[in-house]
């Protein structure tokens, strides 16, 4: 395995599989489907992250909507190889012993695409320190500072003691996995050489011909800002000095050194490379706009479908085009059946038997203001009135609230107020513990699939394009990758028009956006469903072959081999899966 590897994708989350609970959300999916696509490419790639026994968490939620969480359990030795090799990082002058859990992900043509989970949960190691692969982005400031010093020079020494030594690129995959450049600099540089004036310059010259970075955050506010004091008192002063000299002042920004130290720097999608560029004008910023793995989020009617009709689309995913030439009523068989395991799996957990026959509309993101869940519950009256004239609407909720976000967690507890004012007019259901498995779900159980968050505050969104591989449409404000997706009538609706709404207030641009998703709703949405099946079912089969066939991770990695990478086999690899 370590003989072919030649980029390196650190990532402060991988979701691996549902059992293996190192994800929070869409930044571990995206970096799952990321290395799962280069093994069916054949990229030779090795994955990094870190090992967190407890998971990020596990969501109970009460009759009122309240979010509690305890620690996951799950078995490490169940489903993760130890490995012989092991590595070590200083923090706070204390030497702290790092071992690591192989992952091996099999693509399609039986490509593997090793992924290394580091764990510091060792009897050598001082017991807080033994705490860093514990929780996902739990604990204070000193705690999120320390667990990316390990992903990102830990990650680096763990990759050199497994007998990485050829790697030709270094993916960060955000801000989180920046310190890796520190470690770089001392390769470069030699043990115990000071680092300073024309040989930094140097040295860092050299790093940056060797990174990539991937910026997921549309505000400032999201990127990881630490204090020096902090940051000295973690990795020393030498360090300090080195990220000074490098560029930082007050605060040592890691997206900030991520930029200056990438060869190239990319948005998440076309959208999101803009805002990037305005928030960061120095630096050349492009755009590769997500995807997801096509064979990992389709729905066993849809995976029937597609291997009778288009042959080899797991191999090559850009195929689904082709879904033009799927009849309409073999849509509509694997669409009932793709809704009906859903409604299932909702009677089975949670007890509730929901509508086969009405317009079910799927909402699943972790929960937090910006992305508005709420939004479809501005106006109640108008919402039971517009049901009342077109036909029956249900609506399913999922997603977490991080522990600290209290906006978050109240989102949740106003669904479940809403859920009870609404009673029969409008059934809605909050499905908690948002894992891999319930998004398979209801991405594709749906009938249409909402996402309304503020913009441009989503970077890219990817829950869409589950839906979308399922012939499920969007309902979306024209934001991340719905601005590349949208053809409106052909691949779904937008709600409210593509312009800047930042000028106005909250009240105000929330108004407007609830008003455009109900006329959207009672206009063209419910009107198509209930009396234009055939209409409905042709915007369907455009999802597909329109948007899943473009949103997908294989055409993402081969972008990144193209542009970013500049590996030797990139010509020879789009060959291949062309």
């Amino acid at each position: 395995m370590t003989e072919s590897a030649r980029i390196a994708y650190l990532s402060m989350e991988i979701a691996l599989e549902d059992a293996i609970p190192t994800y929070s959300g869409g930044l571990g999916v995206l970096a799952g489907d990321t290395l799962r696509a280069a093994a069916d490419l054949g990229v030779p790639m090795v994955g990094v992250s870190l090992l967190y026994r407890r998971g990020h968490f596990e969501q109970t939620l009460d009759a009122e909507g309240r979010q509690s969480e305890r620690p996951v359990s799950w078995s490490v030795e169940r489903h993760l190889d130890l490995v012989d090799a092991k590595a070590s990082i200083e923090l706070e002058g204390r030497l702290v012993e790092i071992r690591a859990w192989r992952y091996c992900i099999r693509g399609a043509t039986g490509h593997i695409v090793p992924t290394y989970l580091l764990d510091v949960d060792l009897p050598v190691n001082d017991a807080q320190d033994r705490e860093l692969t514990g929780t996902l982005y739990g604990g204070e400031e000193g705690y999120r500072l320390r667990q990316e010093v390990l992903l990102g020079i830990g990650g680096v020494r763990m990759l050199r003691a497994l007998g990485y030594d050829e790697l030709e690129r270094f993916h960060l995959n955000e801000g989180h996995a920046a310190f890796a450049v520190l470690a770089l600099l001392e390769e470069q540089a030699g043990p115990g050489t000071p680092l300073t004036g024309p040989l930094l310059e140097r040295c860092h010259g050299e790093v940056r011909r060797h990174c990539v970075f991937t910026t997921h955050t549309p505000v400032p506010a999201g990127h990881d800002v630490f204090p020096q004091e902090l940051v000295e008192q973690t990795l020393g002063a030498e360090s300090l000095r080195i990220l000074h000299e490098l560029g930082a002042r007050e605060q040592i920004n890691l997206t900030a050194l991520a930029l200056r130290s990438s060869r190239f720097i990319n948005g998440v999608a076309m959208r999101h490379g803009e805002v990037s560029r305005d928030m960061f004008p120095r630096y050349p910023i492009r755009s590769i706009t997500n995807g997801i793995h096509p064979a990992t989020w389709i729905s066993p009617p849809f995976r029937e479908l597609f291997d009778q009709h288009i042959p080899g689309w797991e191999r090559d995913p850009l195929s689904l085009r082709y879904a033009v030439g799927i009849a309409l009523e073999d849509i509509d068989v694997a669409r009932r059946r793709a809704k009906g395991l859903l409604l299932d799996a909702i009677e089975r957990s949670l007890g509730v038997s929901l509508d086969r026959t009405a317009l079910t509309i799927g909402f699943a993101r972790r929960s937090t203001a910006y992305k508005r869940a709420t939004l479809v519950f501005h106006d109640l009256e108008r919402l039971r009135s517009l049901v009342a004239q077109q036909g029956p609407l249900q609506l399913i909720f999922s997603g977490k609230a991080h522990p600290a976000d209290t906006a978050g967690k109240q989102n949740i507890e106003a669904i479940f107020r809403a859920a009870r004012k609404l009673g029969e007019n409008v059934r809605v259901v909050y499905v908690p513990n948002y894992g891999m498995n319930w998004g398979r779900l209801l991405c594709a159980g749906a009938d249409v699939w909402l996402n309304n968050p503020i913009p441009p505050l989503e970077a890219s969104g990817t829950s869409g394009m589950k839906a979308a591989l399922n012939g499920v449409p969007s309902l979306s404000v024209i934001d991340g990758w719905w601005v590349e997706g949208h053809i409106e009538n052909v691949t779904g609706w937008a709600i409210g028009e593509d312009g800047d709404t930042n000028h106005l207030a909250a009240a105000v641009r929330d108004a407007l956006h609830a008003s455009a998703l109900y006329d959207k709703l009672e206009s063209h949405v419910l009107p198509c469903f209930y009396s234009e099946r055939e209409r409905f079912l042709e915007i369907c089969r455009s999802s597909i072959a329109q948007n899943a066939s473009f949103f997908n991770t294989h055409r993402m990695v081969i972008q990144y081999l193209y542009n970013a990478y500049g590996h030797a086999r990139a010509h020879q690899l789009v060959e291949e899966t062309s």
